[in-house]
């Protein structure tokens, strides 16, 4: 059942996401939030399509914790399914990614649309003004801020070293961090297409205030919330 399963959600995302790219390609006339909320609606479809096919469900922890404005994720990533199914509980928001990732067809290009932050790691230094720059502008505008400071996805269970470039966003900013802790690779495992029924638990910690700290400070306590939660979720 499990591979029947995934069959078939791989085909509704063939059937659905070619259409959908055409819909997010006609809103670049919109203003930009009004463009998030069109395009951001292939997410939640995508992310229902799972749990109606699949059975990968879902419980939220701590949205009580999320600050009145806009502020700063840092989470845990493992798979697919965070990045879609953060449109569903957190307000408005745009991710620091890859640049590369703009370049996949249909996917990318709606991607683009949604005022990503997108970096060339190549560039060091300057890569991380960039996203100052363009993270100072995304808050500005009330859109939230993504970042998965591990830069990759990792299995559950392994973790790789925190990188500071959210923690330097928010002590540049000023703006809050909410770390993010989630076991949804026990689900949807990472560059795996067999994906297995059951419940992602999302669990939301209080904000860190940055106001008075450097990114290492932000990013040591961001990193020791989210790795403590991770063990209990496992």
């Amino acid at each position: 059942m499990t591979g029947l399963r995934s069959t078939l959600f791989a085909f509704a995302l063939l059937v659905i996401t070619p259409p959908y790219a055409l819909i997010a390609l006609a809103t670049f006339v919109l203003p930009r939030m009004a463009r998030y909320r069109i395009i951001a609606g292939w997410s939640r479809l995508v992310v229902h399509l799972a749990k109606a096919i699949v059975g990968i469900r879902w419980r939220i922890e701590g949205q009580e914790h999320l600050p009145a404005r806009p502020s700063i994720i840092l989470a845990k990533h493992q798979s697919a399914w965070e990045p879609l199914a953060f449109q569903l509980f957190f307000p408005p928001q745009v991710h620091v990614l890859k640049r590369e990732l703009l370049w996949i067809p249909f996917f990318g290009w709606g991607l683009a649309l949604m005022s990503p932050i997108a970096i060339d790691r190549s560039r060091g230094a300057a890569a991380l003004r960039a996203m100052v720059r363009l993270g100072r502008e995304r808050l500005a505008q009330g859109f939230w801020i993504v970042v998965f400071p591990e830069g990759t996805r990792v299995a559950p269970g392994e973790r790789r070293r925190y990188q500071p470039g959210g923690a330097w966003l928010a002590a540049a900013t000023g703006a809050s961090v909410v770390p993010v802790a989630h076991n949804a690779g026990l689900c949807w495992p990472r560059n795996a297409f067999f994906k297995r029924p059951g419940t992602v638990t999302v669990r939301i910690g209080p904000a860190i205030d940055a106001s008075g700290r450097d990114a290492e400070t932000i990013n040591t306590l961001a990193e020791q919330w989210i790795e403590e939660q991770q063990k209990a979720l496992y």
